[in-house]
């Protein structure tokens, strides 16, 4: 009897020390992939395991401290003690996504089919989407959420955000045991960093090498257009943005996405006034004291022509960039509902809105370059 009271312990102590070490949630402390331009997100594995965390920091406006782990298990492996976060049993087949940007970074990766659901189907401007509307769900807004048909759709993964604070659907999700993935990048300032964020919903479908493999052209592509314009030796024009959002005309920060990519295209953004984290709105006297001094006037909206233009906003109808025909939309790929392709696939790929930009600016030093996004207004 002894005999087989020693055997039994002898054989729980093996099973223990070859199991339970590597399950532990300690252990999950080897970098897989640490983003080099994204501060929101990295990939975690563990030493001897297939699994991976992703994990995801302050992902939303303000902020400070929140983290939100979504574990993707693999190889019939188990979740680690400790863990209270999100579980997916093995890469997602079935994704529901709250933004139509994640379409853009699925599509990136070959994993557009991969897509059931989305938010506000018409006006999303991927093509798979579009042609695929009767098979994908439209499950609504993050306050009118349809969670009858999201169940219905059977999600592996739902990827959502928060603006300035945590998803509405967060709860319910816990609730129905949806796993989901909270995405960051639209609180990244740094183009590049946006587009980093393909990676980590690329590990998501289990196509992580594909995301690192395509983003990594994305740097190379805009840091030599960035170079190119910065060595030129042609002064930088100075640009306008924006055009009235109802009483209101909205101006980004020097700090802001829109910014830093006009900077890197070889533009001096006019608007000195706003250093914070967020856009700030002006008056229609700075916007037309503003406008007076632009060379180019960019991501303009509401107007169809430079006529059309002069004739909504006669106090602008003399700037010199408007004499000159120097104005431009960025809805080149639209759709008639409002959905923009340059807040999809824009975002991934921020080496091509920078092309066009630089060619905005600069129409002799890039040559036969074609618009992607934007569009002269005639």
């Amino acid at each position: 009897m002894k005999r087989v009271i020693h055997y039994i312990l002898t054989l729980f102590v093996i099973l223990s020390s070859c199991a339970g070490p590597a399950s532990e949630l300690e252990n999950f402390n080897v970098e897989v992939y640490s983003p080099e331009y994204a501060q929101g997100f990295s990939i975690l594995g563990a030493e001897g395991m297939e699994s991976t965390i992703i994990r995801v920091t302050n992902p939303w406006q303000g902020a400070d401290g929140i983290k939100s782990d979504l574990l993707i298990l693999r190889g019939g492996e188990k979740v680690p003690s400790g863990f209270k976060g999100q579980v997916l049993d093995g890469p997602a087949k079935r994704v529901v996504c709250m933004s139509s940007t994640y379409v853009a970074m699925l599509d990136a990766v070959g994993s557009v089919s991969t897509v059931v659901g989305v938010s506000g189907i018409h006006f999303v401007t991927n093509e798979y989407v579009r042609e695929h509307k009767d098979q994908i769900g439209d499950v609504g807004y993050d306050g009118n959420i349809n969670f009858e048909l999201l169940v219905a759709l059977e999600p592996d993964v739902v990827l959502l955000y928060g603006v300035s604070g945590a998803s509405a659907m967060e709860t319910k999700l816990r609730e129905l045991k949806i796993p989901y993935m909270y995405v960051g990048e639209y609180v990244e300032q740094i183009p590049l960093g946006k587009s980093e964020w393909l990676v980590a919903i690329s590990e998501v479908v289990g196509r992580r090498d594909e995301g690192v493999e395509r983003f990594s052209a994305i740097p190379s592509r805009y840091n030599s257009i960035k170079e190119m314009v910065s060595k030129s030796g042609i002064n930088h024009p100075k640009v306008m943005i924006n055009t009235p959002y109802g009483d209101s005309w909205f101006m980004a920060s020097t700090s802001s996405y829109v910014a830093m990519l006009i900077n890197d295209a070889g533009g001096d953004y006019l608007y000195r006034g706003n250093s914070s984290n967020q856009s700030l709105t002006i008056d229609m006297e700075q916007a037309a004291i503003l406008t007076s001094q632009a060379d180019v006037w960019i991501n303009v909206d509401g107007v169809e022509s430079v006529a059309e233009l002069s004739a909504k906003y006669p106090k602008f109808a003399d700037s010199p960039c408007v004499k000159a025909g120097q104005v431009y939309r960025n809805d080149r790929n639209s759709v008639p509902q409002g959905g923009n392709d340059y807040w999809e696939s824009g975002v991934v790929f921020p080496d091509v809105v920078l092309a066009d930009l630089a060619k905005i600016f600069y129409p002799d030093l890039m040559g036969d370059v074609e618009y992607t996004y934007y569009r002269k207004l005639e």
